[in-house]
């Protein structure tokens, strides 16, 4: 009856009443059979409860209009947001917006094309291209789709290798000398960006469709910015020669920036002057315009164009004054007006490219998606990786087929067309028409811009990432394994090149990963007071320890790389913490004050106690406290060796030294102290009765995990210690039963779902309460010689203040109605 709706909350809870398991109150003396509840008990739950109680059809059983709806729309975002478009409240702002981002994408993508090592004009079919495809296929609202400088490079760095000058050098006719044939030489590297820009989307595409989208989180954001700071150097040292008017050779491969830096180094003699001129005084133009600019921007609606004033000043000074002619200054040259034809790309240099396009997809895919999360979060709207991640692949594709290089958000000109009010993907759309007005008219009358002034454009919008180098000082304070990701993804990115540098800059990261899992931080956990948490004892000085109990807990999940290293440092908490009773003596011996004192010298007392692991001295009276206030103690007397040393029964503590000590008098109980600290009381300590595994960070568990983990049941059962597992996830529980953990010795009763449950099933079956329950109810409490000697069977801690004794008692003959007595008392 339900096909066709959806099931609201009231009829799932109609289909399927949901059997809830009770809750523990919290008692100092549960019944023992109720102790071991627990959801994965298979006595309390014998059926499992069906989720719904009629059977669904298959999901794509049927094609309904809303389904085929939503499909069509996530495929294509453009027909949700369009149709609400709103001119009147978006138009402008987006149009401001665009044509201030259009104006930097003139000179950003001649610019950048140089670091592809391409015509200046493809970087403008990069600027249009990608964009018009972004609109109807991008969920972001605020990023601006084009040339970015780390893909630059990085394609740079393919078609450097694929293409060096030196397989196009022709003969002079009539002499000896050789020239690079620039024109075959560029039109082949066209091709060489185009495969591997074409190839690079197809596999974004793919991850996109298959759901691909979180392989983005793989590359933290320690990685990403070192790995952006690496090849801005390499950035720098691509356009260098560009700067000084030096022709080099650009080396790919692992050193090539030692290799292309000590190149241009021996070149210096040669630097050609004007050029250096020209250079110079494009970097102080750019560097102090942009320092005004961002003055003053809080006063200006829309930031001004400094690099199109830039650009357009050198092309006017550049045509008037022939720069190329008379200084032999290198210019852009001839720029075709109109759009290239469409091509298909050389499939034959996809085996080349391969992993270049696979890196390309990764780190445009990456900083892509951080900015867009970035504006996602800060407007409050949603952007859907995997859509991203197909959005960005067919940009980059059909980019490909129109001779455009490889594409990603800038975060330059995405923080511009946020800042100038851009509301929609429509200022995206507004900028490509800019770019595309200059492209078929404006094109020819940038041919004598010089090449100097677009590489000085490049290097001062590189002084972002030259600011991440900060980033070692932030790391340092907060994380020092962040920090050393960060150094060895910049240091692996300088010497093997962007491809493997990016490679081993992840594989160093997921090694951090397995380091930290594989050497994680194992404590022993005690119970907080009055609650039912459990927290690690060393470094929380209000838990108890549970006494009899070992709560185990490790702060990764236990697998093949660290089961080992699990089973040692179990087995080394079990380690007993033994003190001796000169050290107690001398804590006990302390001055007390008088009664406004008490509370005081308690909270003192305590702590000195808190931080002792299993460790103790067993003191007990074994008089009737005189009318002078005297009374007869018994010490249990242990072995000198720890091992040994055990907490016996009432009746096996009779061969203990005994003394007298007056309580009413602090000379005497130090007299009788000191006098019972000389002998041969040695080291005190008791046995444990049982260990909780505390497997609630573990998501998994395979083979060699469940193997240690029935070593663990096995081990310590044949010393009569029980073992139980807490807080595991239904998937650990499903892989034990796969892997044969259980069996008639191990059974689902020693699961629990929480640390609690099981410690209240530990105590039960002991046949003992809670003590860490009864701290708030005997806190003040004056136990005196009247109660009977029942009473003392078992004395976990004791508390000596002034005159007064005060005890916690956790014994056979102790029920919850007796302390509420000894509380009225």
């Amino acid at each position: 009856w339900y096909r066709g709706r959806e099931l609201g909350p009231s009829d799932v809870q109609a289909l399927n009443p949901i059997h809830h398991p009770p809750r523990f109150n919290l008692n100092p003396n549960p019944n023992p059979n109720l102790m071991s509840t627990s959801r994965f008990n298979p006595s309390l739950n014998p059926e499992p409860v069906p989720l719904l109680s009629v059977t669904p059809l298959p999901p794509f059983s049927r094609c309904t209009v809303p389904r085929l709806k939503r499909s069509v729309v996530g495929c294509l975002p453009v027909l949700y947001w369009l149709p609400r478009y709103s001119i009147w409240d978006y138009g402008m702002p987006d149009l401001i917006s665009g044509i201030s981002v259009g104006i930097m994408h003139l000179p950003q993508g001649m610019a950048y094309a140089l670091l592809a090592s391409l015509p200046p004009v493809f970087g403008l079919y990069t600027s249009l291209y990608p964009a018009l495809v972004y609109f109807f296929f991008g969920t972001s609202r605020h990023i601006s789709i084009g040339t970015f400088a780390v893909l630059s490079i990085m394609v740079g760095s393919v078609t450097e290798r694929l293409a060096p000058d030196r397989n196009f050098l022709v003969m002079l006719n009539g002499t000896n000398l050789t020239e690079v044939n620039i024109t075959a030489r560029d039109s082949y590297r066209v091709q060489v960006a185009a495969a591997t820009t074409v190839l690079g989307g197809l596999i974004q595409v793919v991850l996109g469709l298959v759901k691909f989208g979180f392989v983005g989180t793989y590359l933290s954001e320690p990685l990403v910015r070192a790995y952006t700071t690496a090849a801005a150097a390499h950035a720098v040292v691509a356009v260098i020669a560009q700067l000084f008017g030096l022709s080099t050779t650009r080396f790919s491969g692992p050193l090539s920036l030692v290799y292309t830096l000590v190149e241009v180094c021996s070149k210096l003699p040669q630097t050609h002057l004007p050029t250096l001129a020209v250079s110079g005084v494009s970097m102080v133009f750019l560097i102090a315009a942009k320092e005004i600019n961002s003055a003053i921007s809080a006063r200006l609606p829309v930031p001004i164009p400094v690099e199109l004033i830039m650009i357009v000043a050198a092309t006017v000074i550049s045509s008037y004054t022939h720069l190329n002619g008379n200084y032999t200054i290198s210019v852009v040259g001839e720029i075709p007006s109109g759009l290239a034809a469409p091509r298909l790309p050389d499939a034959s240099l996809f085996k080349e490219v391969m992993g270049d396009a696979f890196a390309l997809a990764i780190v445009g895919y990456a900083i892509s998606i951080s900015l867009g999360k970035t504006f996602a979060l800060k407007h409050g709207y949603k952007v859907d990786s995997n859509q991203e991640l197909v959005a960005l692949g067919l940009s980059n594709a059909v980019g490909g087929f129109f001779q455009c290089y490889a594409v990603c958000s800038s975060m330059s000109r995405s923080l511009i067309q946020e800042s100038t009010g851009g509301k929609t993907q429509m200022a995206g759309m507004a900028s490509a028409v800019i770019v595309l007005v200059t492209v078929l008219k404006l094109g020819p009358l940038f041919q004598e811009l010089p090449k100097a002034v677009l590489a000085a454009i490049v290097f001062v919008n590189l002084k972002g990432m030259f600011k991440q180098y900060y980033d070692i000082i932030t790391l340092w304070r907060s994380s020092k394994v962040d920090l050393v990701v960060w150094l060895v993804t910049w240091v692996s990115t300088l010497l093997f090149n962007l491809d493997m540098g990016l490679g081993a800059s992840i594989t160093f990261a997921v090694l951090t990963v397995i380091f930290r899992t594989q050497l994680p931080k194992y404590s022993v956990l005690g119970h907080v007071p009055g609650t039912e948490l459990y927290l690690d004892m060393e470094t929380h000085r209000e838990v108890r320890e549970v006494p009899g109990i070992t709560i185990f807990h490790s702060s990764a999940t236990v697998y093949f790389a660290n089961a080992d290293l699990y089973l040692e440092a179990l087995k080394g908490k079990q380690k007993t913490g033994v003190f001796s009773v000169e050290e107690a003596a001398g804590h006990w011996k302390e001055p007390g004050g008088g009664d406004g004192d008490r509370e005081e010298s308690l909270g003192d007392d305590q702590r000195g106690w808190c931080g002792r692991e299993n460790g103790t001295v067993f003191v007990m009276p074994t008089t009737p406290r005189t009318p002078d206030d005297q009374c007869s103690w018994e010490y249990l007397k242990g072995s000198k060796d720890p091992d040994c040393a055990t907490l016996g029964a009432m009746s096996e503590l009779q061969d203990g030294d005994t003394t007298t000590l007056g309580s009413s008098s602090e000379d005497t109980l130090s007299r009788e102290l000191d006098k019972v600290s000389l002998g041969s009381l040695g080291k005190w300590t008791w046995d444990i009765h049982s260990i909780i595994l505390d497997l609630s960070t573990a998501n998994f568990i395979d083979t060699v995990a469940i193997k240690t983990m029935r070593n663990i049941f096995h081990d310590f059962g044949e010393i009569d210690v029980t073992v139980y597992m807490a807080g595991c996830q239904m998937s650990v529980v499903e892989q034990l039963e796969l892997g044969g953990f259980f069996s008639e010795s191990i059974t689902k009763g020693r699961l629990f779902a929480t640390v609690h449950d099981a410690v209240l099933h530990c105590l039960g079956h002991q046949g003992t309460s809670m003590p860490s329950y009864e701290y708030s109810l005997v806190r003040d409490v004056h136990v005196y010689s009247s109660i009977e000697d029942t009473i003392w069977k078992t004395v976990y801690c004791f508390e000596q203040m002034n005159h007064v004794c005060k005890y916690v008692i956790a014994g056979d003959a102790v029920q919850h109605q007796t302390l509420r007595t000894l509380t009225e008392v």
